[in-house]
């Protein structure tokens, strides 16, 4: 890459197309978040992480697992004592999956519009 503008875009762009779905979606929210971070305005940034539906057959952990590739601009840490309280009311107290990623789900999008809300 020569660092020139037009080559930096077209190398971003081969990148974007070459990824799976999923990947596809978390560098698009990443990029939204790091446009937000860097001053645009959350109305010109999308900031939208599109609810996609939960794959069939999808475990709690692995939910999590795609919930972290999906938000890498959040800080697992910050997250850890929640998701562990899911984990444990399904692992432990028979809790269905279903019902804990579907919260997992809304803890991920929480914390990723209060970051964004905070760095604006």
């Amino acid at each position: 890459m020569t660092g020139r503008p037009d080559d930096a875009e077209a190398r971003l762009l081969t990148i974007f197309r070459a990824l799976h779905a999923d990947d596809r979606h978390a560098l698009r929210a990443y990029a939204e978040f790091l446009a937000v971070r860097g001053g645009m305005r959350t109305t010109d940034a999308a900031v939208t992480v599109n609810a996609k539906p939960t794959p069939e057959g999808e475990t709690v952990v692995m939910a999590i697992k795609r919930l972290t590739r999906t938000y890498p601009m959040i800080e697992r840490r910050k997250l850890i004592g929640r998701t562990s309280e899911l984990m444990a009311e399904h692992a432990l107290q028979g809790r269905a999956a279903v019902e804990v990623i579907a919260e997992l789900e809304v803890v991920f999008e929480e914390y990723f519009r209060n970051t964004v809300q905070r760095e604006t």
